[in-house]
């Protein structure tokens, strides 16, 4: 089926070099950015043995597809019981003449939580602790997407987990740590659609006045795929959805790789570049590869 508002025009492995590939073999969550000429990227490397669950490098490429990564994680596991099991899931954001990195911190109980850091650049980030916490989650928090409006209100769209399903939950505040003042969930699964049982938040799209949310859900095997919804531009009231996915995970083929996992089918966006006419959806594929969708805007 033909989406109604967006074409993929290509996929294409991401070519990540430095030490990040000596000791980790899964690589996802890709969260990219422009930086004048450049494209910055952070990105989730689990170590083999998945102990920690993470660390978070950063890189930086001429092209947006080939980084080269840095000697050391822009943000490690510490002695702190906040991320001691882990680093997760960046989401930057611009703010001012500082960097704000929303990512999760896995605790010594394997819970996650928002936390946050700052930074004049990647390289040079400072932990502060938690940025959200969720009352109504029964372990996880996590997946920031997050909107600063014209009114500077910071609309932070996560998300949580309850009933041993994932769901994206909405809150707004006046910066990175609140206070929060807590939204209904934006959008629910849809009863025997390919966003069933499972969702998460993705990267946020600006246009006119609205806002286009680029989300992932699954079916309860937890096959995930990517789709979008629209929102106005508040971001509370839903404008509509999408009834098939934009990418699933047999849009990107692992050729035969024999270490591909047998027990993942995922397809899950992290970030987007707008370049023109174009859209640059960066996703991870069975989290282990991180790739990039070009996307066209349907017109007319």
């Amino acid at each position: 089926m033909s989406d109604p508002l967006f074409e993929v025009l290509e996929i294409v492995d991401l070519e990540i070099d430095g030490p990040i590939n000596r000791d980790n073999r899964e690589l996802m969550s890709p969260y990219v950015w422009r930086d004048g000429e450049m494209w910055r990227l952070l990105l989730r490397a689990v170590p083999d043995g998945m102990e920690p669950t993470g660390r978070i490098w950063c890189g930086e490429s001429t092209d947006g597809i080939r980084f080269t990564m840095a000697d050391e994680p822009a943000l490690a596991p510490s002695i702190e019981h906040l991320d001691i099991g882990g680093c997760e899931d960046p989401t930057l954001i611009e703010h001012g003449e500082r960097l704000v990195v929303f990512y999760t911190g896995v605790d010594r109980s394997g819970a996650a939580e928002m936390l946050w850091a700052s930074g004049p650049d990647a390289a040079s980030l400072e932990k502060h602790g938690v940025a959200y916490s969720c009352s109504k989650t029964e372990k996880n928090t996590k997946e920031a997407s997050v909107e600063i409006g014209d009114d500077g209100v910071w609309r932070l769209f996560f998300e949580y987990s309850r009933d041993d399903r994932s769901w994206i939950g909405l809150t707004f505040g006046p910066s990175p740590t609140g206070p929060w003042d807590d939204r209904p969930d934006p959008i629910e699964p849809r009863p025997n659609k390919w966003d069933c049982y499972h969702l998460s938040t993705g990267p946020l799209l600006r246009e006119d006045d609205t806002v286009i949310m680029f989300y992932n859900g699954s079916t309860e095997d937890a096959r995930w795929s990517i789709g979008w919804a629209r929102f106005k531009r508040d971001c509370r009231t839903l404008i509509e959805r999408c009834d098939e996915p934009l990418i699933t995970p047999d849009d990107r083929d692992d050729d035969g790789d024999e270490e591909a996992p047998e027990d993942r089918a995922i397809a899950f966006a992290n970030s987007l570049i707008v370049d023109g006419d174009l859209i640059y959806l960066y996703y991870s594929h069975n989290d282990r590869v991180p790739c990039r969708a070009t996307l066209r805007r349907r017109r007319g």
